[in-house]
This record gives C-alpha cells, sequence and structure tokens, in this order.
C-alpha cells in the first residue's frame, strides 16, 4: 500500500494518497510507516519550486501563500502523524531532516510551521484517545495550525489577558496576541489563555471564523515572510476537546519550539553554502592578486566555501543530535509516569539548549564569511545574501543565547533543571504592605 502516497506534488494524486489512507484506516489494515527516502521524493520537488522564489519573495515582501498551499496539499503536517491517522510516521530524526532541507529552501516556510510542529507532539501524547484520535486525523488530512501565544503592550510574566470564558454552555475565546507566526497560513490557531477557573490553557479556535482577525504587520529585518503580527479575537468559540491545561501538555513542548528554530538555522547554514558555491562558479571577475584566473579555481575562495560547507554539517549534526533526546521524551509523555516524562523533558532541554548555543554562533560567523568568497557585487540588493544573516540573527533573538548558556552551566555545576515553561512580559511588582 505504500505506493498509494508515491505521488509526484500535485492535487489529483495527492487526493488518491488521502484517499488510499483513509481506506485503510477503514478496514484496519496495519499499515508501515513508507521509508524516509519515499517520503524525502515526494516533497523535494516542492522544495526545489519554493526555492526558485524565495529572493523575489523576498524582494517584493510577498507571503508565501501559494508555496504553503503546495506544502499542504502534499500533507507536510502531516509527517510526523500515524500512518493509521492518513500521516506519513517519520520518526524524530526523519522529520528533522525533511524540516531542514526545507529552511534551506526558505527558512520563512519552514519557521511559520512551528506552532504546528508542537501541537502535532502535544496531540501525540494525549492521553484522551477520543480528541487524539480527532486532531491525528484533521491533521493527517492536511490541516495546520498556526500559533498565538506572546501579548502585546505591557503584559505581566506568566499572565494572559485573553481570556476563555463558558457562556451559555460554548467556551468563547476572547484577547489580543502579537507574533502569530502562521497562524494567517492556518486551518487553526493554538492560543494561550485564561481559563474561568484562572487555569493556563492552550485552546485551538478554527482560523477562518468570523471573529479572528490576523494582521501581517510584523516589521522585523529577518524572516519577514513568516506572517508574524497581531491576532484579534473576538468570542471565537472553541471546542471543548480542544482545550488542554498547561499541565496536561506534553513537557517536551519548550524543547520542541526551540528545536523548530534550530532546525531552520541549520537549514540557513546550507543555503549559504549553496549560495555562495552558486555565485563563485559565476564569478568571472578576478582580483590581480588572486590566485587564479577564475574565481571557482582560486584555492582560498575554495578554502572559505569549504569552511561554509562544514559549518553547515556541524549545525545539521547537532539538530540531528537531539532526535534521541526527542524520542526518548515522546515516550515517557505517553507512558503512565508524569514525573518521568518531565524528567525526560527536561533532560531534553538540556541538550537542545546545547545544541542553540553551539549552532548560533556556527550560523552567524557563516552568514557574514561568505562574503569572503565573493566580490563586491555579492552585497548588491539584488543577490539578497544578507537574508541569511537578518534571518539567522532574528531567529536566534527569540531566545537569548546568553539566557541558554547560563541555564547549561547551572545545570553542569549545580545540578539545576531548567524551568518547564517560558514566559516573556513585564515583571510583575511585589503588593506592598499595608500598615495593620
Amino acid at each position: 500500500m505504500i505506493t498509494a502516497i508515491l505521488t509526484d506534488p500535485g492535487a489529483s494524486r495527492a487526493d488518491h494518497a488521502r484517499a488510499g489512507t483513509a481506506d485503510a484506516r477503514s478496514s484496519g489494515d496495519a499499515r508501515q510507516a513508507p521509508d524516509f527516502e519515499t517520503v524525502a521524493g515526494l516533497f523535494r520537488p516542492i522544495f526545489a519550486r519554493i526555492a526558485e522564489g524565495t529572493v523575489a519573495r523576498e524582494h517584493e515582501r510577498r507571503l508565501p501563500f501559494e508555496e504553503v498551499g503546495w506544502l499542504k496539499q502534499q500533507r507536510f503536517g502531516a509527517l510526523r502523524v500515524p500512518v493509521e491517522f492518513g500521516g506519513y510516521g517519520l520518526d524524530h530524526a526523519g522529520f528533522l531532516r525533511l524540516l531542514i532541507e526545507l529552511a534551506a529552501a526558505d527558512s520563512n516556510v519552514a519557521h511559520l510551521f512551528r506552532g504546528h510542529i508542537a501541537i502535532v507532539e502535544d496531540r501525540l501524547s494525549d492521553p484522551d484517545p477520543e480528541s487524539r484520535a480527532i486532531w491525528l486525523t484533521r491533521f493527517g488530512k492536511g490541516d495546520i495550525v498556526g500559533n498565538a501565544s506572546t501579548e502585546p503592550g505591557a503584559a505581566i510574566l506568566d499572565k494572559r489577558s485573553t481570556r476563555l470564558q463558558e457562556v451559555d454552555g460554548r467556551w468563547l475565546l476572547n484577547g489580543t496576541k502579537f507574533y502569530t507566526t502562521g497562524s494567517i497560513f492556518a486551518d487553526w490557531i493554538d492560543v494561550s489563555a485564561r481559563r474561568s477557573d484562572e487555569a493556563h490553557v492552550s485552546a485551538l479556535a478554527a482560523r477562518h471564523h468570523p471573529g479572528i482577525a490576523i494582521s501581517d504587520d510584523w516589521d522585523g529585518f529577518g524572516q519577514k515572510l513568516t506572517g508574524t503580527g497581531t491576532g484579534v479575537f473576538t468570542d471565537v468559540p472553541v471546542e471543548a476537546h480542544a482545550i488542554r491545561t498547561r499541565e496536561d501538555r506534553a513537557p517536551y513542548l519548550t524543547a520542541i519550539y526551540q528545536t523548530v528554530l534550530l532546525a531552520t538555522l541549520a537549514g540557513i547554514a546550507r543555503a549559504i553554502v549553496n549560495d555562495t558555491a552558486a555565485q563563485l562558479r559565476a564569478r568571472s571577475r578576478v582580483y590581480s592578486h588572486g590566485n587564479s584566473d577564475l574565481a571557482k579555481d582560486d584555492p582560498q575562495l575554495k578554502q572559505v566555501v569549504g569552511e561554509l560547507g562544514a559549518a553547515a554539517y556541524a549545525a545539521e549534526a547537532l539538530v540531528l543530535a537531539t532526535s534521541g533526546g526527542f524520542a526518548r521524551a515522546q515516550a515517557a509523555a505517553a507512558g503512565p509516569d508524569r514525573e518521568a516524562a518531565i524528567a525526560a523533558g527536561q533532560a531534553l532541554e538540556i541538550e537542545v539548549n546545547q545544541a542553540q548555543v553551539a549552532i548560533g554562533e556556527i550560523v552567524l560567523r557563516a552568514a557574514s564569511k561568505l562574503f569572503d568568497a565573493l566580490g563586491a557585487s555579492a552585497v548588491r540588493h539584488e543577490t539578497a545574501l544578507d537574508r541569511h544573516w537578518r534571518n539567522a540573527r532574528t531567529l536566534l533573538s527569540h531566545n537569548p543565547l546568553v539566557y541558554r548558556a547560563r541555564i547549561i552551566g547551572d545545570f553542569l555545576v549545580n545540578g539545576k533543571l531548567p524551568d518547564r515553561v517560558w514566559s516573556v512580559g513585564i515583571a510583575q511588582p511585589p503588593a506592598q504592605e499595608t500598615a495593620g
């Protein structure tokens, strides 16, 4: 039955693949997941098409709606979804490899799947079989999820002004968010909120409900095309099975969110190598004090490209090194021992922090060093080679490296484990004591 999903990118054949998967589920056929190269063969032609327009989209500031549509059609968001729910059933290593390949084509497109990737992992460990089946089936059909967690303005640390309240038997969501990465492209949005009982919850809201307004008002100098902007939610209904408390969620989600960024950085490193090698091959002008009549034959310039290649290799290796920790954390999260699941998640967090600190230095250095292999024409606007540094710097600004390094050191010296949940906002001053 694996041949049912051996398709070229395209609506009709992808539809046949979904129909074959649905038939297998209804007949109780327990099929094996296809191997990595089989799945990669479905997506690499799409990645190539995405890469062709990357520079043009950057210059035009054109959001990749069409490109995301190609990926949804082939169900990129179902890579980690089990086969019985219509997915591809890739393991963590295979999934990270494909995410890096997508990021090499366009780091914006890989990044915008960040919220979706985390929610799929969360639903894989959902102890409620009915809720798990509902959501994994939706993701198996191609639905994707955006993110809406951070709140704008004077938001207080670890507080949520966004509220989820039960009104006449329905759960309604109201609030304003920023950094809604991927939500403008999505079918569902993962919204963090406070419930009526003050519990911190995650609520999956239908993206196209009229009470949701998403704006493309992100003005950062990098990762400009991720749809990261303001989201306003007004009386948006949420299904009861779409609500999970913070305590119930998979305890390794923080590591998932961060590793998506690291895989995207590894993809940027690969794109740096590809772009630099292509520019060097095509370059006809040389310096009189160089080493060859052709730039591509100059040993010093080839050395630079070789160093970039080593940097990309190292970045990818660091990302893939976390896959074993993810497998252990997922297995623990699916088990009955919550304390063991939390411990596995914290161990993974240390692994991911170490990878982040190393990758950050590797990729930023490579994004600058590439210009040593090229002439002055490489800094022209039309090449868009500056996007690599801007995008990498933007991704690394999500979670400051200095804090990650401190957390690693505190663990190595004192055995202190990292916090499970992170937040950004204004520190709430302590309540002033009043005289009795």
